[in-house]
């Protein structure tokens, strides 16, 4: 179970863990904590030093009723940083999370690796065939509607089985075009309510069918936070239990806020199945 990034095949046999970058803000967690650029190299390198494989680079946040933010915008914000990693760190395996196949064509020209699309092509219908022509990896993520309007979008009669018919979909078209390497993202706290978002969890082992790498981001959601009646910055400890969980029913990469814990529960899961 190997992935290409740049020439390079990571393989996903072992669990990894992908390290989150939001230059947004108004992201749930972390927004507006990295404008500047030396506390951006300074958490990158913290991440990697704790053992991160991945750096997700997001500019466009999609919390609930997310403020919009224009292409031109996204692009402004996130193409400089791009160019601040890779000149600091060449060899970093750079995910770009977002939605527009522009952003994504370009943050790939400059030396991104992999394209993370909370919408798996639905928000733009130039995406997929975009990232064919890119020959990158490419992980599809489940959500309804807009981050505007998702929270709206929750009436399921089987959340299992209506995901896994929306990615035996996206698949399709996504092969069908030339896409090689695709990873799935089953979107914790994206059109779910709480209570589903645990059925979700309970029942992750069920895409083991679609036999594609499975990647969970959890980190300090509000499943977590709100289940603890407590916040986002209190909730470290509910991510890695649930990150346990995720690993134990077949998650292959998480992403996470926290690598170093992250990283810590994914050695633990390796001794446990050593």
């Amino acid at each position: 179970m190997t992935i290409n990034c740049n020439g390079s095949l990571i393989d996903l046999t072992a669990p990894k863990v992908m390290g989150i970058l939001n230059v947004t803000p108004d992201s749930f967690y972390d927004g507006g904590f990295y404008k500047d650029p030396s506390l951006i190299l300074k958490q990158v390198e913290k991440m990697l030093e704790a053992g991160a494989t991945f750096i997700d680079v997001g500019a466009y946040s999609s919390k609930p009723n997310a403020d919009k933010v224009s292409q031109e915008d996204e692009l402004k914000r996130i193409l400089p940083i791009i160019d601040l990693l890779l000149k600091h760190f060449p060899d970093l395996v750079i995910s770009v999370d977002t939605f527009r196949a522009e952003v994504a064509r370009q943050c790939i020209e400059k030396g991104a690796a992999l394209v993370n699309d909370i919408s798996a092509g639905h928000l733009d219908d130039k995406m997929m065939e975009t990232v064919a022509h890119l020959n990158v990896p490419y992980i599809m993520m489940h959500m309804r509607g807009t981050p505007e309007t998702m929270q709206q979008q929750t009436n399921y009669k089987s959340i299992l089985k209506e995901i896994l018919f929306y990615f035996s979909e996206r698949i399709a078209k996504a092969r069908a075009l030339g896409i090689v390497d695709i990873i799935i993202d089953p979107g914790f706290g994206f059109a779910k309510t709480r209570e589903q978002n645990f059925e979700l969890l309970n029942s992750l082992e069920g895409f083991k069918i679609i036999e594609l790498p499975l990647l969970a981001g959890i980190s300090r959601k509000s499943m977590i936070y709100k289940t603890l009646q407590t916040t986002s910055s209190e909730a470290l400890n509910g991510t890695t239990a649930l990150n346990m969980v995720a690993l134990e029913k077949g998650a292959k990469i998480l992403r996470v806020h926290d690598v170093k814990e992250a990283v810590e529960c994914v050695k633990l899961y390796n001794q446990l199945h050593a």
